[in-house]
């Protein structure tokens, strides 16, 4: 069998706040990366590659927080982050802070599978893609009209992150091939308004991604301090095989549980070797997505 779940971001969004037509875009957005995914799998592709050709087609949808279209920090540019692991080899690639990568979940690609690195940021990351071949594109490629103005309203203090549609969308997606090996990978832009190299989660292993066949294959998406205090990723991982319990409890224990305690809201999304997939988030909504050969397929965003 195989599987794969998407997020596109979790937070406070009510449906009051989502016309008809967002909700038909986002919905086919969801299903367009959900589709590429799949696709990979059904013809027998790695898991990997799955994840990461899912992500992509996240990355170059304007409407989600990672990619085209992402969030603006406070100088205006887009800031952007991603991760990926390998479920079978514990092989991790990621990056952080770049500015000029169209796609940064292939660059966490090319870090994991061409350097004897895990992470590399910022200049150094783009030096790095530059002796991999990767074309680098004009900061204005991310930008779109919708995040100059959300910035805008940012600066003035006229709205705040949590209560703003157009702020949410960090992407992601586990995935899980016909060989039994499972993968996560992770991209997004960030905080409105961030400073001073403000990095969250989706960038660091075990935080935002995890994979590891031996027990299942996260990607989170939400306030990544917290996620990052909690190890929410590995926590999920870690209680699922050691604790030998349902991966549904691992979720609910770390989700909901240790970084609800600390403050914390957001969503994960999770699958283990044995097909079960859990989307879970304890906010009002988040983006997501499932869909297996066994037929199940599904893409919401309410509860």
């Amino acid at each position: 069998m195989f599987a794969i779940a998407i997020h596109g971001g979790a937070g406070t969004l009510a449906r009051a706040q989502m016309s008809s037509k967002q909700e038909s875009d986002y919905l086919a957005g969801l299903s367009a990366a959900l589709d590429a995914g799949h696709a990979v799998l059904a013809n027998g592709g790695a898991s990997l590659d799955a994840a990461t050709a899912a992500v992509r087609v996240l990355e170059d949808n304007p409407l989600f927080n990672a990619g085209r279209g992402a969030v603006l920090n406070r100088d205006g540019m887009a800031e952007l982050d991603a991760s990926l692991m390998d479920g079978r080899t514990l092989g991790a690639g990621a990056v952080s802070g770049l500015r000029h990568i169209r796609n940064p979940i292939d660059l966490a690609r090319l870090v994991m599978d061409r350097s004897p690195h895990v992470m590399l940021v910022g200049t150094g990351a783009e030096d790095f893609a530059r002796t991999q071949g990767v074309e680098l594109v004009s900061n204005e490629y991310f930008r779109t009209p919708a995040r100059q103005r959300q910035l805008e309203r940012h600066l003035g203090g006229s709205v705040s992150r949590e209560n703003e549609l157009e702020a949410f969308g960090t992407v992601g997606a586990v995935t899980l091939d016909a060989h039994g090996n499972l993968a996560a990978a992770t991209s997004t832009g960030g905080m409105t308004g961030k400073r001073w190299g403000r990095v969250g989660d989706s960038p660091i292993i075990g935080a935002g991604t995890y994979a590891n066949n031996d027990s299942c294959a996260v990607s989170a998406t939400g306030h990544g301090e917290y996620f990052i205090r909690a190890a929410v990723a590995h926590d999920i991982c870690a209680q699922a095989e050691y604790l030998a319990i349902p991966l549904k409890q691992a979720v609910d224990n770390v989700l909901n549980g240790r970084m609800k305690k600390l403050g914390g809201n957001g969503g994960v999304i999770a699958l283990n070797a044995r097909g079960d997939v859990i989307l879970d988030f304890n906010t009002e909504g988040m983006f997501r997505g499932v869909s297996t050969s066994q037929g199940r397929r599904e893409i919401a965003i309410f509860r």
